[in-house]
């Protein structure tokens, strides 16, 4: 089992920038891979950004590329989400998920582990 708590949410204005942490407890999970997905209201989980535990490899949603950047902790067992240029848009619940899987997916029913989320607001 393997437990998620993120953290890092708030209130930003447009073109600022937040940093949200994904801290894990439990079963660890070298070989697995984390995702952040984000969930706006009234709207589908989508996917954000996904890192392999091993290799560090990394996948991006079109929508955030060169503007996200995901990486991880392997120490701390903590994964990371460096949001920059933050949009009106950007505004959802963020979530931080494990896939017990070395290759990476972007649909949520892919992943087996959620945390409870954090809410990042980006005011015009």
């Amino acid at each position: 089992q393997v437990q998620l708590v993120e953290s890092g949410g708030g209130l930003v204005q447009t073109g600022g920038s937040l940093k949200l942490s994904c801290a894990a407890s439990g079963r660890t999970f070298n070989s697995y891979v984390t995702g952040w997905f984000r969930q706006a209201l009234g709207k589908e989980r989508e996917f954000v950004a996904a890192i392999s535990w091993f290799g560090g490899i990394t996948s991006y949603a079109d929508s955030v590329k060169g503007r996200f950047t995901i990486s991880r902790d392997n120490a701390k067992n903590v994964v990371y989400l460096q949001m920059n240029s933050l949009k009106p848009e950007d505004t959802s619940t963020y979530y931080c998920a494990v896939r017990r899987s070395t290759s990476h997916a972007s649909s949520p029913v892919e992943y087996d582990y959620w945390g409870q989320g954090t809410q990042v607001t980006v005011s015009s």
